[in-house]
């Protein structure tokens, strides 16, 4: 396959390849009995000229059906649906027709459905003008508008809904089109058997509700730790804790942990669910990869208590690679940043932070620098290249809130035994007998 590096075409984080594009071809390729292998390409010209060719039978980078590309190119049965949405930058009036974008600088990417949509508008808005960027992702375009050095930009809804955390002033002005369909790219060859297969592929991977679950997996998730979602936790700690909790306090005794962090991790991996699994493979409490549990003595991932204590040895291990300089507690946000998304990652958010003057010792600089790799500008010049930087960043903040939590709760549980226990009966005023409010 070839592909685009992406946060919604391909990536590689602590637990090996990612990104829907890449999952769902898995999928295609494990149904057909044969190894996937991935061909990155970097811009929509070179992808279009590849495909067919040494380098890859078809594509899979969130491409649209357009009527210029069906002349030249064959597509698979959709699988997804985009529309095109114009972006604007908080703060500036926001603008709902496509005459509001003239004298405007709207930034679009070369070559890609966006710029052919446009040159259909100028047929009735001959004085709109766009510039089409060559190498450049949505990503980028979205940061653009975010720090005020375009106007206007064309990205796709997905790519705005799963980055728009990260660029908080790039809002959605209007929609652009209605419902596009995003499909796989073949070459329009005599022979379609490839094309068919996945065709049928598709049609039964979407039937059984796979393709329903993958797309909530990768798109249906929150920016930021909510009101709810701390309801929902604090539910879930009478729900579900009390059964695991010895667990995970031996865990934290053997290795000189605090339980409720431990407990805190396996909430944001799994919800503490043992059975889970994500569409990388992972699985259990802590979501472990196969190869990790092997490597840990792991038998069963599914065993709630192998899980977590295999989860904790991997987190330790993590965290004593960390370099000497590296102090508590910052040490052990890093050792959880890398839990998420790989030390290679990790060290590369060192690195640039240490360019740009910060202290690559100290989590509250390295935060700010982990988000940057998703930006080709930054993930060209280091080693380990793209990563969904946020995640991590978010992966840490939710971890430390629920700790808090938890750490909460069993205060205020002290305090209601100890009350329990301390507090006279109170006689009401019917004769009954009324136990004092805690």
């Amino acid at each position: 396959m070839i592909t685009f590096v992406g946060p919604t075409t391909y990536f590689e984080d602590a637990r090996g390849p990612n990104g829907f594009e890449y999952l769902l071809a898995k999928a295609f390729a494990d149904h057909l009995g044969v190894n996937l292998e991935v061909h990155l390409i970097e811009n929509l010209d070179a992808l279009f000229h590849a495909v067919g060719g040494p380098r890859g039978h078809f594509a899979g980078a969130g491409l649209t059906i357009t009527e210029q590309r069906k002349k030249r190119l064959l597509f698979s049965t959709p699988y997804k649906t985009v529309r095109q949405a114009l972006v604007y930058r908080m703060g500036d009036p926001r603008p709902s027709t496509i005459e509001d974008l003239i004298g405007g600088r709207l930034v679009a990417v070369a070559n890609s459905s966006h710029t052919e949509h446009l040159k259909q508008l100028t047929k009735n808005h001959p004085d709109l003008r766009w510039q089409a960027l060559r190498d450049t992702e949505m990503l980028d375009l979205m940061q653009m508008v975010h720090e005020g050095q375009a106007d206007y930009a064309v990205v796709d809804s997905s790519a705005y809904a799963l980055n728009r955390s990260l660029y908080p002033k790039a809002r959605t002005g209007f929609y652009l089109t209605d419902e596009q369909a995003v499909a796989w790219v073949f070459p329009d060859y005599e022979d379609t058997s490839l094309l068919k297969a996945a065709n049928l592929f598709l049609e039964k991977f979407s039937a059984s509700g796979k393709l329903a679950r993958l797309k909530a997996r990768i798109y249906d998730h929150t920016d930021s730790f909510s009101v709810a979602g701390s309801q929902l936790f604090m539910r879930r700690i009478d729900q579900r804790l009390a059964k695991f909790r010895p667990m995970f306090e031996r865990a934290a005794r053997d290795y000189d942990l605090d339980w409720r962090l431990l407990a805190s991790m396996a909430y944001q991996e799994s919800h503490w669910n043992p059975k889970a699994k994500s569409p990388t493979g992972v699985r259990g409490m802590m979501m472990l990869t196969r190869d990790t549990a092997r490597e840990l003595g792991v038998e069963n991932r599914l065993s709630p208590e192998q899980s977590i204590r295999g989860g904790t040895r991997y987190f330790v291990e993590i965290r004593e690679r960390l370099p000497e300089s590296i102090k508590e507690p910052d040490r052990t946000w890093f050792a959880l940043a890398a839990y998420n998304v790989g030390m290679g990652h990790l060290e590369d958010a060192r690195v640039l932070t240490q360019r740009h003057k910060g202290n690559p010792n100290l989590w509250r600089d390295v935060r700010e620098y982990l988000p940057l790799l998703q930006q080709k500008k930054y993930h060209a010049t280091v080693k380990h290249g793209y990563a969904r930087g946020n995640e991590p960043v978010r992966y840490v903040k939710n971890i430390r809130h629920f700790r808090s939590i938890l750490q909460w709760h069993d205060i205020q549980q002290v305090q209601r035994e100890a009350l329990a226990k301390e507090a006279p009966t109170a006689t009401n005023h019917v004769g009954g007998s009324l136990s004092l409010p805690l």
